[in-house]
């Protein structure tokens, strides 16, 4: 009720406001028809007046000469009945009455100044005079005796029609304007109560009963034009309240159950905790997200990507900023000044700071250095490394030019926290505390750290380890990678390194070096309630829409990259088919394949190269309704992957060197009927912490073969055993605790100052 007395308020207003237009622009637009109208039939009288006085003069003029004053009454009576005339009089030249008609003779006391300008102008003079109550039209013209004026006649009309027929005009409009205010009314309250009242009355109660809890039914939100924009923040502002409700349900089942899991809200908190209000910067290659032109419109793109997934609860946390790339071809035309931008867009809390890199910068750094440098080197993928000079001069360029952006968005702050991630940045830490020596910087090396051996033949390691060491803090997925990296130090610089802390002391600087196991947000595949399942997926249906009849499905989830090992883990289902021919016609392995880099020769090489195996092997096998592998080769939606993990029998795993592999994690994550297997390449590092998947060698094509086999019939009660226990790790080490522990490191260092020291 107090909502639709709200809704009749405002109604009045509008309606107030409709009615004082409507009545200006009526009564404006009939008083430019009065005076039209008022002109118009005043030029008719003249019209009148004037054909009458050119026959008259001359008349007049004639029986005035030849007759008395009784015989020129006697005409002007007879022309006055005749002409509808209301009178007619004669003056002299002094403007003396001579003659009039019985309707003027008592009437006009006063000679009318038209006259006498008649008289003296010697030319037809018009003009409205009085006569009582009335108003008359007179018309004067001179009368003549040979080429002297003697005289002047007047005609007299009645003009006293003219004031009726505006007043009449008035009238009229009045009573239009009083039916027009009445339909106005009628109309808008109509239009209110059918277009407005209802709806929001509907909408507020939903938004009450939301509130209580009562979530029956979607919101009755109205697709319409009018009332999108109010619908879209409505669905917003619900979201958000659902999901803040969620999150304080799992915090409070958390507590009941004293579990210790770790959620956004509880980093958060943490994050302030551990933070103290200082502000946090990271910096990061890839944008968390990205403006890209569709057509005439422009979209906010979200990255596929665990890193924006882990790290935006914390930014979130502190109002921070993030510095990255701006790679969206609509990114520049949607920055501020200092080209900074709020996110996230539709509830912005930090800030997105975008740098620009030409194309050459962007070829040599990313693509060259990064990409065909350090991404095989780090791998060990049997894929030789190319270094060329202009590429790491590009590298160096970048990395200072990103140093000079963090530095100017850190200017004014105290004490501020810069979070480095991965193998694009490797000189960065060193340039930042060159400039600010009091920052806290950690940098995450999210890729693996071969060997001291291997990372020998990049010709500028001693660079790279003396930018690395600049930071307060060092990270890596696995403990193994930590060594190397310790290893490698050991061998190539001058330096102290404490074994037993894994700390690193080079020129007075110390450098921690932490084994921080990245991981996912189960959430995001699976609702966060655990009373909730999500609903299974129809995996013969699922196959159908790829034109294949089969009950057993195999997955496999990459970029098109030849670390990923796709080519060995196809191989290996050829060789189970061969194998096992039974499994012919009843198992199909689905792999969905995005590419990646495709502008360097060797990612281009290898999609025709997983393209190629694809379509062999699917010749040797198939049949009309069957085909052993479907190969997707795009980008695919979280959504459409999460439904290709739930229905799959197994999940295939087979890096040939990997820091963490996501993937893993991810289908397990999904997996809340805590049915499937996986099958993780044990050179991957998520196989340290995933011990119940079956561990392969990826590249024995015998064992993978024996190990589909295995996880085709295990059982369903070691299946769920299995699951559980891997659903167990995944869940307790989520992605919030690895950015919890990230950060807890990172804000207990005691940050010193360094000391002048040489070193080699």
């Amino acid at each position: 009720m107090v909502v639709q007395w709200d809704i009749m308020r405002v109604a009045l207003r509008w309606i107030a406001a409709l009615v004082g237009v409507t009545a200006a622009v009526t009564l404006a637009f009939a008083f430019f028809q009065a005076r039209s109208e008022k002109r118009a039939l005043r030029n008719e009288v003249e019209g009148r007046a004037q054909a009458l006085g050119d026959t008259l003069q001359d008349r007049v003029e004639a029986v005035r000469s030849d007759s008395d004053s009784t015989s020129l009454e006697s005409y002007l009576v007879r022309v006055e009945n005749r002409d509808s005339l209301y009178g007619i009089a004669i003056y002299n030249d002094l403007g003396t009455q001579l003659a009039a008609t019985p309707s003027l003779s008592n009437a006009l006391t006063r000679l009318p100044s038209v006259v006498t300008r008649a008289i003296s102008e010697n030319g037809g003079r018009g003009g409205f005079v009085h006569f009582g109550p009335m108003l008359l039209y007179l018309y004067a013209l001179p009368l003549h005796h040979g080429p002297s004026v003697t005289g002047a006649v007047g005609m007299f009309y009645d003009a006293s029609y003219i004031s009726a027929e505006i007043a009449r005009l008035w009238r009229t409009t009045f009573w239009t304007l009083l039916i027009e205010i009445f339909f106005i009314v009628s109309i808008t309250f109509s239009i209110i109560h059918w277009t407005f009242a209802g709806r929001v009355s509907r909408m507020a109660l939903w938004m009450k009963q939301w509130q209580r809890g009562v979530t029956h039914g979607g919101p009755p939100l109205p697709d319409d034009e009018l009332f999108k924009p109010l619908a879209d923040e409505v669905r917003r502002m619900t979201s958000m309240l659902a999901a803040a409700r969620a999150a304080a349900e799992e915090e409070a089942r958390l507590r009941e159950s004293a579990e210790s899991l770790w959620t956004p809200e509880r980093l958060r908190v943490h994050v302030k905790s551990k933070l103290q209000e200082k502000p946090l910067f990271v910096v990061s290659n890839r944008e968390p997200y990205m403006h890209v032109r569709n057509g005439k419109t422009v979209q906010v793109v979200v990255p596929a990507s665990g890193l924006v997934t882990a790290l935006e609860p914390v930014l979130l946390a502190c109002e921070g900023t993030w510095i990255a790339h701006g790679a969206g071809d609509a990114d520049r035309e949607t920055v501020g000044p200092g080209d900074q931008l709020r996110v996230p867009p539709d509830n912005p809390h930090y800030t997105l700071r975008r740098v620009w890199l030409s194309a050459e910068e962007e070829a040599g750094y990313y693509y060259g250095f990064a990409n065909e440098g350090l991404w095989p080197l780090c791998h060990i993928a049997h894929t030789r490394p190319v270094f060329r000079a202009s590429d790491w001069e590009a590298y160096q360029e970048v990395n200072r030019k990103f140093a000079s952006a963090v530095l100017e968005e850190m200017q004014g702050t105290e004490e501020p926290v810069v979070l480095v991630q991965d193998y694009h940045f490797a000189l960065l830490p060193r340039l930042i505390k060159r400039e600010r020596p009091e920052t806290r910087v950690a940098i995450f090396w999210h890729i693996p750290w071969p060997n001291p051996q291997a990372f020998g033949i990049c010709p500028w390691q001693r660079e790279l380890l003396d930018g690395l060491l600049g930071a307060d803090l060092t990270g890596f997925h696995i403990q193994a990678h930590c060594n190397h990296f310790l290893e490698t130090i050991d061998q190539a610089l001058e330096s102290r390194i404490d074994w037993n802390r894994f700390v690193v002391n080079r020129g007075g600087h110390r450098t921690q070096v932490r084994r921080f196991p990245i991981s996912v947000d189960p959430a995001e595949l699976t609702p966060p309630s655990a009373t909730v399942k999500t609903p299974p997926v129809d995996r013969v249906a699922l196959l159908k829409e790829q034109g294949v009849d089969a009950v057993l499905l195999g997955v496999g989830v990459d970029r098109v990259d030849y670390t990923k090992g796709i080519p060995e883990r196809f191989r290996g289902v050829e060789r189970f088919l061969e194998k096992y021919p039974d499994y012919q016609d009843r198992f199909t392995f689905l792999q969905v394949g995005a590419p990646s880099r495709a502008t360097i020769p060797r990612y281009h090489d290898l999609l025709a190269e997983v393209d190629a195996e694809a379509g062999r092997i699917n010749a040797r096998f198939a049949t009309a309704r069957w085909r052993p592998i479907v190969y997707l080769q795009r980008l695919h939606t979280h959504a459409e992957v999460a439904r290709y993990y739930r229905a799959a029998n197994v999940c295939m795993v087979t890096a040939l060197h990997d820091g963490m592999n996501l993937v893993a994690k991810e289908f397990v994550a999904s997996r809340d009927d805590e049915r499937g297997v996986l099958i993780l390449s044990r050179f991957a590092g998520a196989a340290a912490e995933l011990r119940d998947a079956l561990i392969v060698n990826p590249y024995d094509t015998e064992q993978l073969a024996e190990t589909i086999r295995a996880a085709l019939e295990m059982t369903p009660e070691e299946e769920a055993q299995r699951m559980q226990a891997m659903r167990g790790v995944v869940t307790e080490h989520n992605i919030y605790r690895w950015a919890a522990n990230l950060i807890t490191e990172l804000a207990e260092i005691r940050v010193e100052e360094p000391r002048p020291a040489s070193v080699a």
